[in-house]
């Protein structure tokens, strides 16, 4: 999932909150829940001072609230954990990001118009490959995102099934000439992870991030169901598409429980919104990457119509007030956001748990613009 800031307009430097502190954060929040989202919880980080708001509730069933250290769903937010791995790999001289997919994956990347040997890794993680995003595939939207769901949470998706549905389709535009998100990159970056190192993508970033950064609340479950606790429920309309409006009177269907196979590492990572504040302070401040890979990772291309430009598995955002970086996530129940200022100074970290309302933009503007 994709959030497009507001146009800029004159305000306070980014990361600076308006007189009153964090009040503009809470009453943003407050309206996600006011607009139907059933709970949030959001933290932001300035230097070694942290604020945590809340509102709505954990579980509509027993009204619980929302906890500071809930575990929740990050869904794309594991994109910059996958793609800081392939970085590091670049600067141990294990990979070239001009390596093509085909070279660590022979023939996967075939069919319909995709050609592995003429994609790159770096257009793979700035998603300017052309590669069809499995997740647009219709088949797969309705089992994933619509009520048959329900019947398939628990299925498992491995990353060759995942990758051989996209080559079902055309790809986009010819590897390099455009841009468009597709999940069916980080399936693949996942892969190369694999090939290059003997382990999964997801031992490398316990072994290379969670461990260092001691992001004891952060896991990559697999094929695991269960969201560890403590945690609140995830909930979602299944209208077809994730995020898309819900119809007065629609059912709410609690999703809490699902195979995140399903999205892999383009989106299976399970985090809390302390962890994610100190991941991307740790990123942007130069604790994890050297200063060529971080410029790698922040060397933009830009999305048209819109106020933000992709990196390296890193977003950034043209706020009212000034950049920000991070990445934002959608899983079924869960949406959430992770930006912080260049300096990785203040940083900012929420989650819906509903799938189908509230304003991700308003929250971002009021905790770094005071508005």
């Amino acid at each position: 999932m994709v959030a497009a800031l507001p146009a800029p307009a004159p305000a306070a430097a980014a990361g600076t909150p308006a007189a009153g502190g964090h009040r503009a954060t809470q009453e943003a929040i407050d309206a996600a829940v006011e607009s139907g989202v059933p709970g949030v919880i959001a933290q932001a980080r300035t230097g070694r001072t942290t604020w945590t708001g809340r509102a709505g509730t954990a579980d509509l069933r027993t009204g619980e609230p929302r906890r500071a250290g809930d575990r929740y769903r990050a869904g794309s937010i594991t994109k910059t954990f996958v793609a800081t791995v392939m970085l590091q790999l670049r600067a141990e001289g294990r990979l070239s990001l001009d390596d093509t997919v085909d070279h660590w994956l022979p023939g996967l990347v075939r069919g319909n118009g995709h050609d592995g040997r003429r994609i790159t890794l770096r257009q793979i993680l700035n998603h300017t490959s052309g590669i069809h995003s499995y997740t647009e595939d219709p088949d797969f939207r309705r089992v994933a995102f619509g009520t048959d769901f329900l019947r398939h949470r628990y299925d498992t998706w491995t990353p060759r099934r995942i990758v051989e549905l996209a080559m079902s389709h055309r790809p986009y535009f010819a590897p390099g000439g455009g841009w468009h998100y597709s999940d069916t990159n980080y399936v693949l970056a996942g892969m190369v992870i694999e090939r290059a190192t003997g382990h999964s993508y997801a031992q490398e970033i316990e072994r290379r991030i969670l461990r260092p950064l001691r992001l004891d609340a952060t896991t990559l479950p697999g094929t695991g169901s269960r969201l560890p606790r403590p945690s609140g429920r995830g909930y979602s309309k299944l209208t077809g598409t994730l995020g898309g409006p819900a119809e007065p009177g629609s059912v709410t269907y609690d999703v809490t429980a699902l195979n995140p196979s399903l999205a892999g590492a383009a989106g299976e990572m399970v985090s809390t919104t302390g962890d994610l504040n100190r991941f991307y302070t740790a990123l942007l401040s130069g604790e994890i990457l050297r200063p060529r890979e971080l410029a790698e990772m922040t060397t933009t291309v830009p999305v048209g119509g819109t106020r933000f430009s992709y990196g390296l598995g890193l977003m950034k955002y043209e706020s009212s007030c000034g950049p920000l970086w991070g990445h934002n996530g959608g899983i079924q129940g869960s949406v959430s956001d992770s930006l912080a200022t260049p300096d990785g100074e203040h940083a900012l970290s929420f989650n819906f748990n509903g799938d189908w309302s509230g304003s991700l933009d308003r929250v971002v503007e009021a905790e770094f613009c005071g508005r």
